[in-house]
């Protein structure tokens, strides 16, 4: 399987290409979901809209969280283990994955409907944008399952050689919720409860189309037996995807602290407290777009290195992650590009009827994002070492700019600043986590060189 495997021997900017365009297309689409609700939301019902799908926003990280604590992990160790030709465990992997997307998503719909109440006010919701953002949660909590089974079972799609297959499982159920949010929310004018549906309908179209693929699997035969759960398998697969789904508890903590600070000292200024609210959630959201790009990039990357540094062909380790590098950071600046010069054309997309509320979301997307340009270095060398087998650096790394930097900056700049100190307490982080992420990085660089003369 080596030799014929073509993550082995094809040429790498090809192979990058074919994983990580479809993965960053997946990406994009599952950012999409919310972009879109908010667009049109903002559009037909105004900036309380867009305030309570940035109240609600943290739930759906939460079950991106969990979809890559399952589909990274899972995905890794079937790559490693396809590399290391070992078939029995390729199909241990798989199967366990199947059953924990299932098991998680109904528990979590679960959890989210017994407390939703409790949920949205913890998020940042205040007494005008409850009723909007539960109208919007009381559906979407429905979706969930589908969506939790979609994003993960896509990363094993990936891993499974089928790229281009993965990304149609996200675009087909984007294009269905892009055609209906507009109809049911001004033909049938239901508001933030129209996008909803049109999310979960083309949530559950997305998941079917991914459960179609279980018996197409190329690597592996998967049968009714097969999903079934796995102590072992679960251990190994979380192991590895822990770091990418502790970088979506980190953005989680990060959204937490954003919204409550926002209301807080939003309050304080101004512009009150549902102007910066949702002026956080608007930007935010624009920033996931260059975050999918980021993720898509690491994701698709993951195959490749954790096929060759499994098949101890180090220096293709090595040149693959240059190569996504030097493609996030192109990307990166093309984003801050757009973010800095052209913030007001973006930004009205998603509503400008109030004219203090567009005076706040430029000055903050203009300095908070003032540094998105080096983003991606941190995104991706945190999946470059999971997919090596080096959970912990991969872990270290997904926290370093969310939980160890931005959140307690976030936390005492404004007590010197007020509102001014949670928009410069980004730059501040990213401008640190860079730094960190290129130091590890040179030191894992010296290590694939030197276990690379020893194989040769």
């Amino acid at each position: 399987m080596h030799a014929q495997n073509p993550l082995g021997y094809e040429r790498l900017g090809k192979l990058l290409a074919r994983f990580a365009v479809p993965s960053v297309i997946s990406m994009l689409v599952s950012a999409l979901y919310n972009i879109v609700d908010q667009i049109f939301i903002g559009q037909g019902v105004g900036y309380l809209g867009n305030a309570a799908t940035n109240v609600a926003f943290p739930l759906t990280t939460i079950s991106l969280a969990i979809s890559l604590l399952i589909g990274i992990g899972s995905s890794s160790r079937f790559s490693l283990y396809l590399g290391q030709k070992r078939p029995e465990k390729v199909r241990e992997i798989t199967g366990n994955a199947l059953f924990l997307m299932i098991a998680c998503g109904l528990a979590y719909m679960g959890l989210i409907l017994l407390f939703v109440h409790d949920l949205l006010f913890a998020f940042g919701a205040t007494s005008e944008v409850y009723p909007y953002a539960v109208a919007y949660t009381n559906i979407t909590a429905f979706g969930f399952p589908f969506l939790i089974f979609t994003n993960a079972m896509s990363a094993l799609i990936r891993s499974d050689g089928s790229p281009n297959y993965s990304m149609v499982c996200m675009v087909v159920g984007a294009i269905i919720n892009i055609v209906l949010d507009p109809i049911f929310i001004f033909v049938f004018h239901q508001g933030v409860a129209g996008a909803a549906w049109a999310t979960i309908l083309g949530q559950i179209i997305s998941c079917f189309v991914c459960f179609a693929y279980i018996p197409k699997f190329k690597h592996v035969e998967i049968k009714a037996k097969d999903i079934r759960f796995s102590w072992q398998a679960t251990l190994e697969a979380f192991s590895i995807g822990v770091s990418s789904s502790v970088n979506q508890i980190a953005i989680l903590f990060v959204q937490i602290v954003m919204n409550n600070s926002m209301v807080h000292y939003g309050a304080l200024s101004p512009y009150g407290a549902e102007i910066p609210l949702a002026a956080a959630g608007v930007v935010m959201k624009v920033n996931a777009i260059l975050f999918a790009f980021m993720i898509g990039l690491s994701q698709g990357l993951q195959p490749i290195v954790g096929f060759n540094y499994g098949a101890k062909k180090y220096t293709r380790v090595k040149k693959t992650m240059l190569l996504a590098l030097a493609s996030a950071l192109v990307i990166g600046a093309l984003g801050w590009t757009l973010f800095e010069f052209a913030p007001y054309p973006v930004l009205s997309l998603f509503g400008s009827e109030n004219a203090l509320y567009m005076e706040f979301a430029v000055h903050f997307m203009k300095v908070f994002l003032l540094l998105s340009c080096v983003n991606g270095v941190q995104i991706i060398s945190s999946g470059f070492f999971s997919a090596i087998g080096k959970p912990l650096k991969g872990l270290f790394l997904s926290m370093i700019r969310q939980v160890i930097l931005f959140i307690p900056l976030a936390v005492l700049l404004p007590l010197s600043f007020g509102l001014e100190g949670i928009l410069w307490s980004a730059p501040v982080a990213d401008t640190i986590s860079f730094g960190v992420a290129i130091v590890l990085l040179a030191v894992e660089f010296h290590k694939l060189d030197n276990l690379q003369k020893e194989n040769d």
